[in-house]
């Protein structure tokens, strides 16, 4: 009914920036939050950042002032502009959202696959 895809992961070097992308179809009547977390090797998946449809967001503390979530809600996409990067956000970054579909008529969680960032030292 739903997909999430995420797209933008890759590797790039420490002070680097990548910007993720990720893309929700379907029988979609309303996307509320839309979040990225991350998980890395051996660790427990994090939330990353979060926004509401009316644009307020929130962050981790590790990431303040080096990413950015937006969305378009026209375009049922949600993105995370990555900055400064350091070797400690290397992880696979999930997408999730929270969405209304036409076929259910009541909100749940939906995934995206993942997509890999990889920052060097």
């Amino acid at each position: 009914q739903v997909q999430l895809v995420e797209s933008g992961g890759g590797l790039v070097q420490s002070g680097g920036s990548l910007r993720l992308s990720c893309v929700a179809s379907g029988s979609i009547y309303r996307i509320n939050i839309m979040r990225w977390h991350r998980q890395a090797p051996g660790k427990q998946r994090e939330l990353v950042a979060a926004i509401v449809s009316g644009g307020s967001t929130n962050y981790v503390e590790s990431v303040k002032g080096r990413f950015t979530i937006s969305r378009d809600n026209a375009k049922n996409t949600v993105y995370l502009q990555m900055n400064s990067l350091k070797p400690e956000d290397t992880a696979v970054y999930y997408c999730n959202a929270a969405i209304v579909t036409y076929t259910l008529g009541s909100q749940r969680d939906y995934w995206g696959q993942g997509t890999q960032v990889t920052v060097s030292s």
